[in-house]
């Protein structure tokens, strides 16, 4: 039986269900003889030969998946390279090679077509995998589709899902923002994702002063743009002087009665880390070896650093990660999902193995990447000047 299987992986972002949706009526236009199967909760799924099989009934009705977040067949965070992991986990028997058991998962499955839906690890791992498959010359092609919110992998200029999760952390602001005077001398905090790139944040915080300058103002009953602008923002790929910064912002405080500071979660992790470590705490770390970020909150420690230093009277610090990545797909993500599926599909029956994006280094021009150039942790770029522009505006440079 010759099957096309789908599975998405790692965090959710908003182009999930929208990728599984296009994915399915592109193979429903393109060859509707090939059935479609769906691993629950990733490579996970796979290791365990645990899937649906999309019916007929749901390739009529595959459009109903746009509009919701989230994703429909679950995820999981599993590096198939991580032997010591997925032993500890179960899912592979100790001493076997988790590659071996995943392509002959996949060979007993039926499957000639994998399409993994994720970021960085998702599709490096996808890449582990398709290594694999080829030296060892199993008849399957896999094609990824760049999903993450943080917009970080090499070299595709635009991950689905980045822009709507900018959209939704925008939204989310407004309203935290506008708790900036339920007390006097507020400090507000918004973490965002972005645990080694700090693009999230950046647009995030561009789309909310968007939203900021399309407002009508009513300073004299103490409704005025200064108290709802974004007085800082931290990213990994900024050099931070927390005196200068707290001398700063001490002085907003001092005219305003409030600041809000908005922060990539990878901002100061450094510091964090270094200090935690001093004081003797255990740093953990997820199966790929990232930091545990929900560990050690850094909003939290932004809140502790600045707070007295800034003369705050109430402190309050908010998440917009879960919000924002589980939001179902804006207009602009929709279009690009759109076109990378369209692409996808065609690669696939092609036999063009590849993570389709819109490649940086050929013009930034949609096409099938080869997964030997496929990296994670791109920096965001600070110097840019819209960005510059912006750190001016509110008096950071």
């Amino acid at each position: 039986m010759t099957r096309v299987a789908l599975l998405t992986a790692g965090g959710f972002a908003p182009c999930l269900s929208s990728a599984i949706a296009g994915l399915i009526e592109g193979y429903t236009a393109r060859a509707p003889e090939l059935e479609i199967i769906a691993y629950r909760h990733g490579y996970e799924g796979l290791l365990k030969s645990d899937y649906i099989v999309v019916s007929g009934a749901v390739r009529t009705s595959a459009a109903r998946l746009y509009a919701l977040g989230g994703s429909p067949i679950g995820n999981s965070r599993v590096k198939l390279t991580n032997v010591a992991d997925l032993v500890k986990r179960g899912l592979v028997p100790e001493g076997s090679d988790p590659l071996q058991v995943a392509a002959e998962r996949l060979v007993a499955d039926g499957v000639s077509i994998l399409h993994t839906i994720g970021g960085d690890d998702t599709n490096t791992t996808a890449a582990d995998l398709a290594a694999y498959l080829a030296s060892n010359n199993y008849p399957l092609t896999v094609v990824g589709l760049p999903k993450t919110v943080d917009n970080d992998i090499m070299p595709i200029r635009q991950s689905l899902g980045a822009w709507t999760a900018a959209d939704q952390g925008a939204r989310f602001a407004a309203n935290i923002v506008a708790e900036h005077n339920s007390g006097a001398k507020e400090l507000i905090i918004h973490e965002i994702m972005g645990r080694n790139c700090g693009y999230l944040a950046a647009e995030t915080t561009r789309r909310y002063r968007t939203w900021l300058d399309e407002q009508e103002w009513l300073p004299e009953i103490g409704l005025s743009r200064e108290a709802w602008e974004v007085h800082a923002l931290y990213l990994p790929e900024l050099s931070l002087d927390i005196e200068a910064e707290a001398a700063r912002l001490r002085a907003v405080m001092e005219v305003q009665g409030n600041v809000n500071i908005f922060i990539s979660e990878g901002a100061g992790v450094n510091e964090i880390v270094a200090e935690l470590q001093k004081e003797g705490a255990e740093i953990l770390t997820d199966a790929f070896g990232h930091i545990r970020l929900d560990k050690i909150n850094p909003g939290e420690w932004f809140a502790r650093v600045f707070a007295d230093a800034i003369g705050a009277e109430k402190v309050m610090v908010q998440k917009s990660g879960y919000f924002s990545r589980s939001a179902a797909s804006n207009a602009e993500d929709l279009e690009l999902i759109s076109h990378t599926c369209v692409m996808a599909v065609e690669s696939a029956l092609a036999g063009r193995p590849g993570v389709i994006g819109m490649d940086e280094e050929a013009g930034d021009v949609l096409s099938t990447i080869e997964f030997s150039r496929i990296a994670g942790h791109k920096p965001f770029d600070p110097t840019q000047e819209w960005f510059q522009q912006m750190l001016r505006e509110i008096g950071q440079v």
